[in-house]
Parts: structure tokens; C-alpha cells; sequence
């Protein structure tokens, strides 16, 4: 490993806005596509979820801070009132994993997207 990989953030490392980009549309192909969790989603506007989603994800992995949405707690309370519990959070993890696997990432990398990932879980099921 050289110097700058061992310094560079985890945003980095896994290709920055375009591999985000492409990781995030990919993921939700795969969720609105899974029966267990896509009934969370009728009449989300997508395209803004989208990007929602990005800054998000580039923020929780080291890249630039431009999230401005709510925090997972208020962003998923409605959720929770329509049965979201922790079968829902590992079907979104599952299409996590599967898309990061189908887009070559590392092992390694995607077990520190998983770790970053289930620190949401209290907030996002309203523990």
C-alpha cells in the first residue's frame, strides 16, 4: 500500500463522485426492485432521494460535507410508523453489499461501508 492510499479517506479510495454516483443509482435499481423494502419508496421522488443519498454517502465516507438533509431519525420517522424494523435495514444493506460487490469494490472497503452504514441503524429504526 503506498503513502497516499494508506491517507486516502474512504470517499476516495472508493473512485469519489463518480463511483458514488453510479454506486447510488445502482442501489436503487436493486431496492426499487426488491419486494421486502419498496413499498418505503411509492411516491418518493427519486431523483431527489438520489441525490440526497450522495451527499449523504460522500460526507459519511470522508468526501466533501454538502449534506444538508434531515438527521436518519427524522428522515426515517415516517418509515418506522409504517412497520420499518431492522428485516427492512438488512434487505437495504443486502442491495448495499450486492451493488458495491457488482461494482468490483474491495472487500475491504466494503466491510468499512457496511461498518459506517449499521452505525445508522438506532437512528434510522427510531431506537
Amino acid at each position: 500500500m503506498t503513502e497516499t492510499t494508506t491517507n486516502a479517506t474512504l470517499f476516495e479510495q472508493l473512485g469519489g463522485e463518480a463511483a458514488v454516483d453510479a454506486a447510488v443509482d445502482i442501489f436503487y435499481r436493486k431496492v426499487l426492485a426488491d419486494y421486502r423494502i419498496n413499498r418505503f419508496f411509492n411516491g418518493v421522488d427519486m431523483d431527489t432521494q438520489a441525490a440526497k443519498q450522495k451527499a449523504f454517502l460522500t460526507m459519511a465516507f470522508g468526501g466533501p460535507a454538502n449534506y444538508s438533509g434531515k438527521d436518519m431519525r427524522d428522515a426515517h420517522a415516517r418509515f418506522v410508523k409504517m412497520g420499518l424494523d431492522d428485516s427492512h435495514f438488512d434487505a437495504v444493506m443486502e442491495n448495499l453489499v450486492a451493488t458495491l460487490a457488482e461494482l468490483n469494490v474491495p472487500q475491504n472497503l466494503i466491510d468499512q461501508v457496511d461498518a459506517i452504514a449499521q452505525t445508522t441503524r438506532a437512528d434510522v429504526l427510531g431506537k
